[in-house]
């Protein structure tokens, strides 16, 4: 083999990117103005790190499990705004920095679709925690 610059390889790269670290383009708000983070779970895997450097600049999710918790690390870049997607979470058991999302007047549109908690957030650094019930 003469070269390791193969669709393959870039198809399994962005797989990781998009669907186990949950760092999606927003086809509505171009260019990482307005990010979805989604993260996927599963198949053993007990954690995940990625980061993209956008036009605005670094976009990061990462999450672990662990302790019966599954804490999901987010970075949003200036002038940027992101929903988050908490897996298999009850919206009134998830916290941002310890806090409970009714005492963050940052996070906005926060709702329970499912199995899943969504919010809103704008540029920043956050840390979301969520319980895991023995179903997850």
């Amino acid at each position: 083999m003469n070269s390791f610059n193969h669709y393959a390889y870039g198809a399994i790269g962005e797989w990781m990117y998009r669907v186990v670290a949950g760092i999606e383009l927003d086809e509505n708000h171009p260019g990482y103005k307005h990010i979805l983070i989604q993260p996927q779970p599963g198949g053993g895997l007990t954690y995940a790190n990625a980061s993209v450097e956008s036009m605005y600049g670094r976009v990061a999710s990462g999450w672990k499990i662990a302790d019966g918790k599954f804490t999901l690390t987010v970075e949003v870049p200036p002038n940027t705004t992101a929903t988050v997607r908490l897996p298999k979470a009850r919206l009134e058991q998830v916290t941002e920095g310890e806090k409970p999302l009714r005492d963050r007047a940052d996070i906005s549109n926060a709702r329970q679709v499912g199995d899943a908690a969504l919010l809103d957030v704008g540029s920043g650094k956050y840390v979301f925690e969520s319980a895991l019930s023995a179903a997850n």
